[in-house]
């Protein structure tokens, strides 16, 4: 009976998922329960094995982690922008190294024509420069003229009074640019001294030490370009051309730099009176337009940043003037920009005299015209060691000769009157650029380089007219020689072709002039800027502006060359300062 109820309870316990044997109820009666003992199968001790194996291995291994979540993409501006700026820089290397390269090996040109027109070009000034960049030489036979064989960055010739910038960084040769042109441009330096507008001959003057055997001749010329310039202006008054310093050529800003140095050390000789060390040190300025001021600000940096520091003696009477005959400076700007400027002046110390009108000029002093508040005026002498003249403009001798064999140019005073056109008024085959050119625009550097790119498209086209024109003509002779319709009606559809292209050619306008705005350092690492924009102008002062302006400057000086050199002698004098010898 008991080991029937052992069987009978061996699948309950099998399906209670037991894995021992049954053993005996009681210890009295084991052996005997061993001999009715049900054992497992190898099958089932072969799973049961797998299962254990399986619990321990999972109980003893390392839990598997959940999946990452994706990483934020975390500065991907800053990475962006890095990447870019490097490109950048690689590309611009490149490109100024590609641009260096083209400067030093210039190709091979083509020889002149005698065939094509002469044309002849006096000046190497802003406009005359701009025409000989944009013109395509291998139209005509060009030939330039001028005493000065260099183009000059006028709007950086304040700074070299000063040593801030070297003369020769904003010096381009002038056979620097003729050398790349397509066709062969002759230069002779020289002075223009005559125009004979009836024969078409340009007389010429060789004014340097060396000469040789020939120092006068002429050139013969089929178009002319009269872009000599003008001098400076002294409206008669006495002294001014003898005891003034100018402000238009290198050699100008040389002589001011000497002066300057030769007022400082006078100054500091041994003894000197008081009064005498304050006239030396007085530096005065006559005109406030952009040269005056740049100048004047330019010069009270020079002794704030370098001269204090390496002679201290002179701190207490250095002093800068600025005399203007109008009531306010830099006319062209606005009104806000002109009392941010004379706030300024007034920070830095810089006396400025509107309504002054020089009278008389001596070794010593100026003689001036004040007129005060209330209206009345009254003579002003005012005692100076440096007398910079930067006004107006007089017109050349050249010019003035010109003038006079032109009945047209008789009521013309300042210069050479012109067409919208910019030919001269009363000839054919004269045109005038620069300041030597009286249009209804100021004389500035800016008007002078858009009218020089004017011309340039302008004889460009002629060129084309009178190719297109000397094909019609051709085309008609054969056209009458056919021997046959379907070959007249061949040369008739290019015929029409030609005059198409002949009517587009023929399309520019008159000269605009578009002013895209004006710009003036005022010192102390400021500037003014009156520039236009497409809803009207936009005039800002400061050192953000300064930094435009340089950027400007920087960007429309002629060369890479150019570029690179006044870049370095900015950062030059930023490091080392300026040099304070007298050379």
């Amino acid at each position: 009976m008991l080991v029937r109820q052992r069987i009978a309870a061996a699948p309950a316990a099998f399906a209670r998922g037991a894995t021992k044997s049954f053993s005996s109820a009681s210890s009295s009666s084991s052996s005997s329960a061993r001999l009715f003992e049900t054992r497992p199968s190898p099958s089932q001790l072969l799973s049961k094995q797998r299962s254990t194996f399986a619990r321990r291995a999972y109980a003893t291994e390392a839990p598997v982690p959940a999946p990452a979540a994706p990483k934020k993409k975390r500065f991907r501006f800053l990475r962006w922008t890095y990447r870019l700026t490097v490109l950048g820089l690689l590309g611009g290397t490149g490109y100024l190294g590609y641009s260096i390269y083209l400067l030093r090996h210039p190709a091979e040109q083509i020889e002149p024509d005698p065939s094509k027109k002469t044309l002849v070009i006096l000046g190497s000034g802003w406009g005359s420069v701009s025409l000989l960049k944009k013109l395509d030489t291998e139209n005509y036979n060009v030939v330039v003229i001028s005493p000065r064989n260099f183009f000059l960055f006028t709007p950086l010739l304040p700074s070299c009074t000063t040593g801030l910038i070297e003369h020769r960084s904003i010096m381009e040769p002038i056979r620097n640019i003729l050398r790349h042109k397509k066709a062969t441009v002759k230069y002779y330096e020289a002075e223009a001294t005559k125009i004979d507008y009836e024969k078409r001959l340009v007389y010429i003057s060789d004014d340097s030490e060396i000469k040789g055997d020939v120092s006068h001749t002429v050139v013969p010329f089929d178009m002319l370009v009269v872009g000599v310039g003008a001098e400076n202006a002294t409206f008669g008054i006495p002294g001014v051309r003898e005891h003034s310093c100018f402000l238009k050529e290198v050699g100008d800003a040389q002589k001011i730099r000497k002066r300057i140095m030769d007022c400082v050390e006078t100054a500091s000789f041994k003894d000197q009176t008081e009064e005498e060390v304050k006239r030396l040190l007085h530096m005065v300025v006559v005109g406030g337009g952009p040269t005056g001021v740049e100048f004047a600000g330019e010069l009270q940096d020079f002794f704030e940043e370098d001269l204090r520091k390496w002679i201290p003696g002179i701190q207490d009477n250095f002093h800068v003037t600025l005399v203007e005959a109008l009531p306010n400076i830099l006319p062209m700007f606005s009104k806000q920009l002109i009392e941010y400027t004379e706030s300024s002046f007034k920070e830095e110390k810089i006396t400025i005299r509107t309504k002054t009108m020089v009278k008389n000029v001596t070794d010593k002093y100026i003689e001036a015209e004040v007129t005060k508040p209330d209206g009345t005026k009254e003579l002003e002498k005012i005692p100076y060691g440096l007398l910079v003249w930067a006004t107006g403009n007089a017109v050349r001798d050249v010019v003035k000769d010109l003038m006079s064999q032109i009945p047209a140019q008789k009521n013309s005073r300042r210069g050479l009157a012109v067409n919208e056109f910019l030919v001269v008024n009363g000839t054919e085959n004269i045109w005038a650029v620069g300041d030597c050119a009286i249009t209804n625009y100021a004389p500035t550097a800016q008007v002078a380089s858009q009218e020089g790119a004017f011309l340039a498209r302008l004889f460009n086209t002629m060129a084309k007219t009178e190719a297109l024109e000397d094909e019609l003509k051709k085309l008609s002779v054969a056209q009458q020689e056919a021997k046959n319709d379907e070959a007249r009606n061949e040369i008739f559809a290019e015929i029409k072709e030609r005059q198409r292209q002949l009517r587009r050619t023929k399309q520019i306008g008159p000269f605009q002039y578009s002013h895209q705005g004006s710009l003036a350092y005022i010192g102390k690492e400021r500037a003014v800027a009156d520039i236009s924009w497409v809803s009207g102008n936009i005039a800002s002062g400061g050192t953000m502006t300064y930094l435009f302006w340089r950027s400007a400057y920087l960007s429309m000086v002629f060369s890479a060359r150019n570029r690179i050199l006044v870049a370095t002698d900015w950062i030059k004098a930023k490091i080392f300062g300026r040099d304070v010898s007298r050379e």
